[in-house]
């Protein structure tokens, strides 16, 4: 994996603006992979993907991550302010993993982890129930109980229960949750991190920014957008300097 250029990041910027939170996920990772294809990089589990992507995300902004909150108790609006290596769960082995196996009681279960084409797959499916069941009936690969082969609908509550937990386990950085604390009302909650939608909103953010220079320096001197992106950006920050005077 290496690093992106600021032309290919606004290209998948431009891409991206319409698309799905995971089809995103896969344009980043492929246009930084390019020795990786795209069949690999949609069946890693959304921990190895996550993972890749931190990384990344680390590359391109730095290892320190900033964002806003509000408290759902008082309705303060909280700064927070961590680092990258504090949402690392642990180093991942990138290669996919075909299945797990849980056995419980009477019941042998194998299965899976969520990989990019699941999320893809439930993105459309607005009721959580109803998404994470079409989630699990693609990711259980069968089930025995008492030597007989049962169909994802007849394993009772506790068995899916317990397949949920153990892909948990095994995929941790799939779901990295933050300690939160008011410091205004005291109240205390966790929230998930989610390394893909922080890494979006920031590069939107930073595609704007970007736009903006590259329109008042290619004003200023007519150059190209390609030759301004080429820039590094302390240079491109000179020069907007010296234009505003």
């Amino acid at each position: 994996m290496r690093s992106l250029s600021a032309s290919e990041l606004l290209n998948i910027w431009e891409w991206g603006r319409n698309q799905p939170s995971c089809s995103r996920a896969i344009k980043l990772l492929a246009s930084a992979c390019s020795e990786t294809s795209t069949d690999i990089l949609t069946q890693l589990s959304i921990g190895q993907r996550d993972a890749m992507l931190m990384t990344l995300r680390e590359w391109t902004f730095g290892s320190q991550l900033v964002s806003q909150v509000t408290c759902p108790s008082c309705g303060e609006v909280l700064e927070l302010n961590f680092d990258v290596a504090d949402m690392r769960v642990a180093s991942l082995s990138l290669e996919p993993v075909e299945k797990y196996c849980l056995e419980l009681a009477n019941y042998q279960v194998s299965f899976r982890l969520p990989n990019s084409l699941d999320m893809i797959a439930i993105a459309d499916h607005k009721q959580p129930e109803i998404a994470q069941e079409v989630l699990l009936e693609r990711c259980i690969l069968g089930a025995v109980c008492n030597n007989e082969y049962l169909p994802f609908q007849q394993l009772p509550s506790y068995v899916i229960n317990a397949i949920i937990a153990q892909m948990a386990l095994v995929d941790p950085q799939a779901n990295v949750p933050i300690d939160i604390s008011c410091s205004a009302c005291n109240h205390q909650w966790q929230s998930l991190f989610d390394i893909m939608s922080f890494f979006w909103t920031e590069i939107n953010a930073w595609a704007f920014r970007v736009l903006r220079e590259v329109h008042t320096l290619a004003v200023a001197y007519g150059w190209r957008e390609a030759d301004i992106l080429a820039m590094s950006p302390r240079r491109r920050q000179l020069y907007l300097e010296m234009v505003a005077g």
